[in-house]
Order: structure tokens, then sequence, then C-alpha cells
């Protein structure tokens, strides 16, 4: 399949559309549950995701992504990875069955016995939806994703907001996270072509599997270590604590998971294509950092800025707990644009081996850092997700120094215009801060004024990336008027 310019941004705009409108409804749901819940409520669900997202590692076994850097990936591939995932979620369903009291017990909350056995059946229409996105993305067919996550996410957030409204508590949240997964598991069966078929090859899946392993033990690190901090904050200090933590997560990743997201399940098919030429994807990796750069540091100074009359103004005051995490979580996330690419390009150019060693590398470190800071406190533990990702800045970056001859020096170049002009904004906006209105009003005020800060500098210092877009736009008209 080759993979045109045109093709590259329809797919582009169209998996950020999926993700953009489904976590904007995501979040609108989450913010009416926030009202209707408490944090503890909250604080408990996230102590069960835990365990639910190590299993969803584990299900996708790097398979999903070894099915999309296939060039040849054909019915046989994807009939027996859904197979031998079916297999797995069941297996793993069964351990988390029989664990359950257990987990319950540990962490001194009864309810999350009965909770995990319930939304534990979520592993299996999750094996069925990590292969029906491979294929969608295999297939650049990201408007099928939009579709199916706008209804997922829209009919499961009524639902949790029915039940949470008529006092179900934890359940509605049960409720809700289960309805999503299994609505976008029959959208998409209904809305794409592909069906398994009644076939199985171990050849095909070890075949599959020497690639995917490295990458199933890389995501299986990356996210045990990152759930392995809200373990040790949910057991040592408060659900509500673990709950203030996860809000300060969620805001950031509201933008952050939008673009991160789009960019990766863009880039891998893209640079997978283009592996042979290096030159090729050196120079759409670069694009890729400077885009993103131009897109996501403006957004986290503005929220770091706006923190406490959002977080006010959305879920009350008994959320204001949130309000450092979300501040110390925009920090921490300044780091990724330039990381993400760099990581795609080298499980593209089929370097699985490389990612596990950097992996485990980063989370040798990690876990130094993890052991200091629990002991001080739970915003000591958020200020070390900002300590680590600065690190894996310098650790993502040196293989491309030699694969791609990318330089360090070079790619942090690429990011610092749109950083500094970000800065100059917040500055600008952090003094509106003075006026006597209500938290509604400062925040639209001061987006407002961010916005045509951000894009008065741009214009004014020539930013390279708003002068790509803006050419791309000029083009697009010019074109339509020659149709015409």
């Amino acid at each position: 399949m080759n993979i045109g310019r045109s093709l590259i941004i329809k797919s582009l705009l169209w998996k950020y559309f999926e993700r953009l409108g489904a976590q904007i409804i995501s979040f609108v749901v989450s913010v009416l549950l926030a009202r209707l819940l408490t944090p503890d409520h909250y604080g408990a669900i996230a102590l069960i995701m835990i365990f639910i997202n190590v299993c969803n590692v584990i299900i996708d076994g790097g398979l999903n992504t070894a099915l999309i850097q296939k060039k040849q990936a054909d019915d046989l591939d994807f009939s027996t990875i859904l197979y031998s995932s079916l297999l797995i979620s069941a297996l793993l369903y069964c351990i988390l069955f029989f664990a359950a009291p257990y987990i319950a017990e540990f962490y001194a909350v009864p309810i999350l016995s009965k909770v995990i056995r319930i939304i534990g059946i979520n592993l299996i229409f999750y094996a069925l939806n990590s292969v029906q996105r491979a294929y969608v993305s295999k297939h650049m067919m990201f408007n099928v994703l939009f579709y199916s996550s706008f209804i997922a996410v829209l009919l499961s957030g009524l639902i949790g907001i029915l039940l949470a409204y008529n006092g179900a508590g934890i359940w509605a949240l049960v409720a809700q996270n289960m309805s999503c997964v299994i609505i976008t598991s029959i959208v998409m069966w209904f809305t794409i072509k592909w069906r398994p078929s009644l076939m199985f090859s171990i050849d095909r899946f070890w075949g599959l599997f020497r690639y995917g392993w490295k990458i199933l033990m890389a995501n299986f690190i990356t996210v045990m270590f990152v759930e392995v901090r809200k373990l040790c904050i949910g057991k040592i200090y408060s659900t509500s604590n673990l709950a203030y933590y996860e809000k300060g997560e969620q805001f950031p990743s509201l933008v952050m998971n939008n673009i991160f997201t789009s960019i990766q399940t863009i880039l891998l098919p893209t640079f997978s294509e283009y592996q042979e030429d290096k030159a090729k994807i050196k120079s759409m990796m670069r694009r890729a950092t400077k885009m993103s750069c131009f897109v996501i540091y403006p957004l986290m100074v503005g929220m770091i800025v706006t923190a406490g009359p959002l977080v006010h103004m959305l879920l009350g005051d008994k959320w204001s707990g949130a309000v450092p995490f979300i501040q110390i979580m925009c920090v921490a996330n300044f780091f990724r644009p330039i990381t993400i690419s760099n990581w795609e390009a080298i499980k593209a150019l089929g370097y699985s081996d490389i990612t596990l060693k950097l992996e485990v590398l980063k989370k040798i470190i990690d876990i130094i850092i993890l052991l200091i800071t629990i002991k001080i406190g739970v915003t000591a533990v958020a200020w070390g997700v900002v300590l680590f990702n600065f690190i894996c800045i310098f650790i993502n970056l040196f293989p491309n120094i030699k694969l791609l001859n990318y330089k360090i020096k070079e790619q942090i170049l690429d990011a610092i215009p749109t950083f500094l002009i970000s800065i100059l904004m917040g500055v600008v906006i952090y003094f509106l801060r003075g006026l006597d209105i209500s938290n509604i009003w400062l925040f639209i005020i001061q987006v407002i004024m961010g916005i045509m800060t951000y894009i008065g500098f741009c214009r004014l210092f020539k930013e390279e990336s708003m002068m790509f877009l803006l050419d791309l736009l000029k083009q697009s008209i010019q074109k339509k008027k020659s149709q015409l």
C-alpha cells in the first residue's frame, strides 16, 4: 500500500477527530460524574483499572503493533492473532476472578472483589477490539474509529450519568466503563468488512510474536511502572489522594492523548512504509516533532495558568486537591513531543530489541525515583514523573543519532521556538488572574487572550509550523478555486 501525503493528512485528521470527539464527550461525562460521586469512588475504580490495564497490555502482546508493522499481513495473520488474544484474555480473566478477594483485602476495600469480577469481563471484548483496531490502522480506515468511539463514549456516558444520578455510586463508573468497551466492539464489528476466518497458523503466530514480544515487554514495563505509582499511592496514602492524582493526569491527558495517539497511530504505518528510506523518515520525524510542540506547548502552559479556576468551575471545591497535580503533570508533558516520534521511528525500522533495552534502562531509573519520592508524599511522586520524563528525552533520542543521523541538539532546537513563545503567552495570561471576576469569566478571558497572544507571537516570529499550516491552507484554497 503506497501511502501518499494526502492520505497521511486525511488519516491524521480522522484519527485526531476520533480522539478529540471521544475525549471531549468522555471529559464532559467525567465532569458530571465527578459532581455526582466522591473522590473515594474514583479512587476505588482507579485501583481496579490498574489491574485491567496491565492485563490489556498482555492481551495485546505487541502483536497489534506486529500486525501493523508487517507489510504483507493477511487474513491468516489477523485471524491467528485474534484467536490467540481471546484465549489469553480468558486465562487472564480467570486469574483476576480468583485473585479479586485478595486484592480487596490488601487494600481494605471489600467492594473491590465484586467490581473486579464484573469489570474484568471487558478483557474478552478488548481482545476483539485490539485486532479490530490493528486492521483499521493497517488500512488507514480511521473514519471507522471516529464513529465507533463517538457512539460508544456517548452511550456509555449517558448510562453512567443516569446510574450516578439515581445513587448507584461506584457501579455507575463500572457500567460506564464496561458499556464503552462493549459498544465499541459491536459498532466496529458492523462497520468494518473484516471477519475472522476459521484458521490458525502456529508459524504465523511465532513469526509475529518474535517481533511483538519485545514490544510487549517494553509496553508491559511502561504500564507496570506507570501503574505502580498508583498502587503505592492507594496503599500507602488513600483512595482520595489517588483520585486527586488521577484527575491531575486526566486534564492534561485530554489534550495529550488526543494528539499523541493520533500521531503515533499514523506515524507507525507511515514510517513502516518508508523504513528503507531513513532520510525520509528523519524528515517526517522533524515535521511531526515540530507540529506536536506547536500544538502541545501552548495548551500545557495555558492549563498550568488556568488550572485553579478550571477545577473550581467544572468539578467544585471538593476537587481542589487536584489542582497542583494538574499543573505538575502539564510540566511533565513538555518533554513528550520530542520522544514520541523517536520511539515510533525505532519501532517502524524494526528495532524492537532497542525498544526493549531502552525501556529496561528507563524503568530502572523510574523505580529509583519512585522509591525516593513515595516516602516523601504524593506531590513528590508527581514531581518524580517530571524528572523521569526529562531523563527519557536523552535516552529515547540517543539511538536515532546513529540510526537516522538526527542529533540531540538538532531535535531540541526543533522544539525550542514554540516552547519560548508558549512561555511568553503564559506570562501574559498569568497577570489576568488579578481581575476581580468569577472563575468562569476569568477562564474564558484567559483562553481568548491566550489564543490571540500565541497566534500573534507565532506570526511575529514567523514560527515554522504555523507557516507550514498556512501554506497548506493556501494550497488547499487555490486547488479548490482551480477546480471551480
